[in-house]
């Protein structure tokens, strides 16, 4: 972390948080953003729709098979709805209510471009209509003075998302090791200078919010440097996707505050050779699920206050194309994982999968055309803001939506 970063870092510690110190009953709430438009058609396949099969001649997945532990075949979840094999990790999370699934989401963007799409989504707004903000970032802000700390919102990377702009306080980091104060000497008083001479006056001047900044400081300096051992045996993938849910744990675990953490995955924009149980979306898949179960499992003893929500920025078209992958669709399914989620259900109407007015004809699906939009993807985040993370001013967050009731998440 550089000097500039850290006086930022330290500027967001010390002004106007005054209740800095973080709660026992904190809830942290974990956005995982495939990047890329995931086919997620294929991540929670309709096996019990035909015109499934006959759309995706090569790339569809296998139906469930007697034998559960098939390893080519869709894992079922009930009577019409099945896993990739790949998500095979997340099937207890399934199975205990934990882990559900919104489908037919998405946004009025019909554009077809990533950046259009992920921009809308990550400011929750609906297309033509500018929002300030972030919509993480408002959920921050609408209620800031609540215990909040410069490490309440966290994205795992090199620079903030959209979602979180307007925060009241936002970090970018890779790892914990990044923050630090270097000093001649590993003391208190040598601290003290340091924070000091950043702003101009003694910290005893700072008050509370200057000791909250010292008591974070602490907290981050017992862990930076160490190496970190998951819990419960977990292994997370050696990649970006897992070393970032293996920060984001540590920072649970360490009590900083942590209310809201961004990390991405990419590599989802399948136009080619896509696969079925193998291939380019199969890896994908199976870096989103092993990564999951590991930070699941590695945060059992916090389970009661972590949820995770998974999104991306449109599906995936229904048929596929001549090159044995698919192109930009609409609607998509969203999954969401923690303690108050109405998990182990397949919310939503069953998926069209042409939309209305279209037929199987080549000429009429060249559109951007998939999954009929069912339900607003803002719905779907207002849900768990309510009932998963406790924010009673919905309307803060998503000035003008009136949210359909999705069912995915307890209601407060």
């Amino acid at each position: 972390m550089s000097a500039t970063t850290r006086r930022g870092f330290l500027r967001q510690m010390t002004i106007g948080h005054e209740s800095a110190a973080p709660g026992a009953g904190e809830r942290t709430l974990v956005c995982v953003f495939l990047r890329g438009g995931a086919d997620t058609l294929n991540l929670i396949a309709p096996y019990g729709d035909d015109r499934y099969y006959k759309l995706r001649p090569t790339i569809s997945i296998p139906p469930p098979a007697s034998n559960e532990e098939a390893k080519d075949a869709a894992i079922r979840l009930d009577d019409f709805y099945a896993f990739h094999p790949k998500l095979r990790p997340l099937l207890p999370m399934f199975k205990e209510g934990r882990l559900g699934v919104a489908q037919g989401a998405g946004s009025d963007n019909t554009s077809g471009s990533h950046f259009e799409a992920q921009d809308q989504m990550e400011h929750g707004e609906s297309q033509g209509r500018s929002v300030v903000g972030g919509w993480l970032g408002r959920h921050l802000r609408s209620r800031a003075g609540k215990n909040m700390t410069p490490l309440s919102a966290v994205a795992i990377g090199p620079t903030i998302p959209e979602s979180l702009r307007g925060a009241p306080s936002a970090s970018a980091l890779r790892s914990l090791d990044e923050i630090q104060i270097k000093t001649s000497s590993d003391n208190a008083r040598a601290v003290s200078k340091a924070l000091a001479s950043m702003y101009g006056a003694e910290v005893g001047l700072l008050a509370a919010p200057g000791r909250a900044t010292l008591d974070l400081l602490d907290r981050v300096e017992a862990l930076r440097g160490k190496p970190y051992n998951p819990e419960n045996n977990a292994v997370y993938p050696e990649d970006d996707f897992g070393a970032g849910l293996r920060e984001i744990a540590r920072l649970v675990k360490a009590r900083v505050g942590l209310e809201a953490a961004c990390v991405d995955l990419g590599g989802w924009d399948t136009h080619f050779f896509q696969g079925s149980t193998g291939g380019l979306q199969a890896e994908q898949i199976d870096l989103l699920a092993r990564g999951l179960a590991a930070f699941d499992s590695d945060l059992a003893s916090e389970r009661d206050r972590v949820t995770i929500i998974v999104m991306t920025e449109f599906g995936r078209r229904v048929y596929e194309n001549s090159s044995f992958g698919t192109d930009h669709g609409r609607a998509f399914a969203m999954m969401a994982i923690g303690p108050r989620i109405n998990g182990g259900k397949i919310h939503g109407p069953k998926p069209e999968l042409i939309a209305p007015g279209l037929s199987v004809n080549a000429e009429e699906l060249l559109g951007p055309d998939g999954l009929k939009v069912t339900c607003d993807y803002r719905s779907v985040l207002a849900e768990v803001l309510a009932g998963a993370m406790g924010n009673q001013n919905i309307e803060k967050v998503f000035p003008g939506l009136k949210p359909q009731r999705i069912g995915l998440s307890e209601l407060i």
